[in-house]
């Protein structure tokens, strides 16, 4: 069975894929800084820092595969210049020793599927035309981080090796990420509206994203390039957090509006990326014949949250 190379591996997709990747006989190398021990006999830790240029030796020869997710977390932090640096950096880096070593060791490599942002996009204006992958990146922060990224990734294709980009929206996970955050106040009884709340969001069940890294190891027919990961079918954030609190608490609930004013002064810059409306289309990844399993957010919610579950 090969070998799967895991960048980012201890992060929300990161543990989600490569559990999905264990099940199914695949070995998992996970790439961190520090690394762990594992007891299961397909999965293993090295280390790499991309940032000193160190790379566990031997590790990149077993490679058939390499997943990509490594990078600082967008909402870990206020948006301080330094982390702002952080968050590029970390994603810039860490593409170009991918490609540095791949390009001074020799290895089997097929191909890397690398993990970008619907961020790459600005605001949606017309809500009856989504985002598709030949639009042009946003100039804002989150664009040009996006932008820088793939750029860096896709260098790789010169070395003969495919390059899958998947722009990723709002990840949703028991788990942690987005959903968790969301849910907070709900704990409380009370259903948080950010802003207006007319607010797109592009977002994905994390099975689906996970079937979607899987889809790109495995389907030679699939083209390099990039490929919007978001569900068909975006809503508006007051949707999102409706159909959340209707499959976790029923009725017993309250929403409750946030102003934009209050998340600017708590989230500062960031605030802008929380309001933000973005509406990706998913009609590239499916005309290859991907099928969701969570197309739509009440469905998706209902999985993840329903007391019944």
């Amino acid at each position: 069975m090969d070998t799967i190379l895991v960048t980012g591996g201890t992060g929300l997709v990161g543990r989600a894929l490569t559990s999905f990747l264990l099940e199914r006989g695949y070995r998992v190398i996970i790439l961190t800084r520090k690394p762990g021990y594992s007891d299961h006999p397909q999965l293993s830790y090295a280390q790499w820092d991309p940032a000193a240029g160190t790379l566990e030796a031997g590790v990149l020869q077993q490679a058939d595969y390499i997943v990509h997710l490594a990078g600082a977390g967008v909402s870990d932090h206020r948006w301080t210049a330094a982390y702002k640096q952080q968050i590029l950096d970390s994603r810039v880096q860490g593409s170009n020793f991918l490609y540095e070593q791949l390009k001074q060791q020799p290895n089997k490599v097929k191909s890397v599927i690398s993990s970008s942002a619907t961020g790459y996009y600005g605001e949606t204006t017309n809500a009856d035309r989504p985002f598709r992958e030949t639009d042009a990146p946003a100039n804002d922060f989150l664009g040009k981080v996006c932008q820088a990224w793939e750029k860096s990734v896709m260098q790789i294709q010169s070395l003969g090796k495919k390059v899958v980009i998947l722009r990723t929206g709002i990840v949703l996970s028991r788990d942690g990420g987005a959903l968790k955050e969301f849910y907070k106040p709900l704990r409380f009884g009370f259903a948080t509206i950010l802003g207006s709340g007319e607010q797109y969001i592009s977002w994905i069940h994390i099975q689906d994203m996970v079937r979607l890294y899987f889809n790109a190891i495995v389907n030679n027919d699939l083209d390099a390039g990039a490929y919007n990961a978001v569900a068909p079918v975006p809503v508006k954030h007051k949707t999102l957090v409706m159909a959340m609190a209707h499959a976790a608490k029923g009725k017993s609930f309250i929403p409750v509006p946030v102003p934009s004013f209050a998340l600017k002064i708590a989230l500062g810059e960031m605030s802008v990326e929380v309001l933000k409306s973005v509406k990706a289309s998913s009609e590239k990844i499916q005309q290859t014949g991907f099928q969701f399993s969570y197309p739509e957010i009440d469905k998706a919610m209902e999985q993840l949250l329903s007391v019944s579950k």
